[in-house]
């Protein structure tokens, strides 16, 4: 397992995912993912795909980071009460839910009606995170054909989800 090749290959995958579970940018949370790839390469077993197992490291680092800053911030209003008018209250109105819950049932409405060889590859590569040389052994199509169905796939989602963008 190489580092470098790891990094290169799954580095905006990872940006990505810190970036939406914590909203915001974390380099330092990107360098706890590779460190904990690399102690752990060890573990991996070769039977899921490798960019789902980094993807899943990605997620609990992050995860872990909120959970060490909300905790931060509980220790701040102990120690001092008037910390509380400045803290935001992080659960999601009503409203805000309903807006959510149906941003989520267009995107899933918008992928269901793709071309199902675009939908394929979507699932796999987006959704599931395969690589696309593994995704193309999956479907028995080469890479390049992957590529030019997820750049299409994408295309007809943006489209279609604008409003949303």
């Amino acid at each position: 397992m190489n580092l470098d090749n790891i990094i290169k290959k799954n580095k905006e995958n990872i940006k990505n995912i810190i970036r939406l579970i914590t909203r915001e940018e974390n380099e330092d949370l990107e360098q706890e993912v590779y460190v904990k790839v690399w102690k752990n390469s060890h573990k991996y077993k070769e039977q899921g795909a490798l960019t789902g197992w980094i993807n899943t490291i990605a997620k609990n680092v992050s995860k872990d980071y909120l959970k060490s800053a909300v905790k931060r911030r509980e220790c701040l209003v102990e120690e001092d009460d008037s910390v509380l008018v400045n803290i935001k209250d992080k659960t999601f109105s009503p409203d805000q839910r309903l807006v959510q819950n149906d941003r989520k049932k267009r995107i899933i409405k918008a992928i269901n009606n793709l071309k199902p060889k675009f939908k394929e590859v979507i699932m796999y590569c987006e959704i599931n995170g395969y690589t696309y040389e593994e995704c193309a052994k999956r479907i028995k199509c080469p890479v390049g054909t992957v590529k030019s169905r997820i750049y299409n796939a994408k295309k007809q989602l943006a489209e279609e989800l604008k409003d949303l963008i």
